[in-house]
């Protein structure tokens, strides 16, 4: 990760979190720990816990815990009341910076634990659907403190988003069940920028897919794209394998399960498991297998595995492995100089969700094109003017 560790070098010598307490709730596992070691580098107190209770490697929240400033209580397999307990021993630190990713942390110092807003500066969030709960309480005015919208910037979109996400889903797919995509009808819900990377890895694999949408701008560009587009009600004969990404409940419920090819692959590549109604089929299924990584459901005499109990399938399956190194060395970076952003304005900043910086996320992007040795031009005084007036005719 060599952005990410010439922003650790830098951070080392200058400590922009000096005498700063950091509390974190994100996919704990062996990438995450070179943020969480680069932000002790630059002198925080790190405390982390999981964002998810299938996607922490159990190795690396216990090596975590061997460095010097860092306090990690993630656990693979916790249960409901475990996770939450472990989101407040992260926040009994009083953070004055919080990162998330899926916004639980925010969500319980807001409703449980409002007692520590009075130390927190200020925050980032990392994902989609954390962005979408932001927004929301922010249009509420119930957002208390500013954050910084990290998905939502380009450097997340066009890398972490489509090259991550649709790398990274299909190779825990292709692992977890053995199954060829090519020939396979794949069935992508959704086609922000983690569908688009999906349909189109799956495409470059041989896959015929099929895309549904509700924005009917998205559902054109599918269409433009040279994807099939319909609805689900449509698809879900047809599908030998579905990803929902849309970050939104009931994407594949009850009206649409019988319905289903014998044999039929559901996964979902959006953070939180309600995009998969796994609940009515464990309280339908005639009978119920339960393996490495694939629950398999017998309905009306016909199969249908679920991935990774509906959660993440990237993280959330036995052999997951999140996104490659080289995309989250971007994510990460960016991550890494939003919260130093905070750290610095937090308290200049009003409560709300605030963009990137466009000059972090172009010193990302200058980072990485330099640690590949690839060299741009740049515009010359005379471009910028041309660029900048209306002066000058055509």
């Amino acid at each position: 990760m060599p952005v990410l560790s010439s922003i650790r070098e830098r951070f080392s010598e200058e400590r922009p979190f000096a005498g700063m307490t950091v509390g974190m709730a994100l996919h704990v596992e062996a990438k995450t720990a070179v943020l969480v070691e680069t932000l002790a580098a630059g002198g925080a107190e790190v405390y982390i816990t999981g964002c998810n209770p299938l996607s922490t490697q159990d190795d690396v929240s216990e090596a975590l815990n061997t460095r010097e400033g860092i306090h990690s209580y993630a656990r693979r397999g916790a249960d409901a009341e475990e996770y939450y307990a472990a989101i407040d021993r992260v926040l009994d630190a009083r953070p004055a910076i919080t990162i998330d990713d899926g916004m639980d942390l925010i969500h319980r110092i807001h409703t449980e634990r409002r007692e520590v807003l009075d130390s927190i500066i200020g925050g980032c969030e990392e994902t989609t659907t954390g962005i979408h709960r932001l927004r929301a309480m922010a249009r509420d005015g119930a957002l208390a403190f500013p954050v910084i919208a990290v998905n939502d910037t380009p450097m997340k979109h066009h890398f972490d988003n489509v090259h991550g996400t649709g790398e990274s889903s299909l190779s825990s797919i292709m692992i977890t069940t053995n199954v060829l995509i090519a020939g396979k009808r794949i069935v992508v819900a959704g086609y922000g920028f983690c569908g688009r990377g999906l349909a189109q890895k799956a495409r470059s694999l041989g896959a015929r897919v099929i895309v549904t949408e509700v924005d009917p701008r998205r559902a054109l560009e599918a269409h433009m794209d040279g994807f099939d587009v319909m609805t689900m009600d449509q698809a879900a004969p047809l599908g030998d394998i579905f990803v929902t990404t849309t970050g939104n409940m009931g994407v594949i419920t009850e009206r649409h399960f019988p319905n289903l090819k014998n044999g039929a692959i559901l996964a979902n590549a959006g953070h939180f498991n309600v995009e998969i109604d796994v609940e009515w089929l464990a309280s339908h299924a005639d009978s119920t297998v339960h393996r490495d990584g694939i629950d398999t459901y017998n309905i009306d005499g016909k199969a249908i595995h679920v991935l990774a109990e509906g959660r993440l399938v990237n993280l959330a399956t036995p052999k997951g492995m999140g996104h490659p190194i080289e995309v989250m060395d971007l994510s990460f970076s960016v991550q890494a100089l939003s919260a130093e952003f905070i750290a610095k304005h937090g308290r200049e900043l009003a409560p709300g969700v605030h963009d990137v910086p466009s000059a972090i996320d172009e010193e990302v992007a200058r980072l990485k094109l330099a640690s590949l040795g690839l060299s741009i031009d740049r515009l010359t005084p005379e471009q910028e003017t041309y660029m900048s007036s209306w002066t000058i005719g055509t």
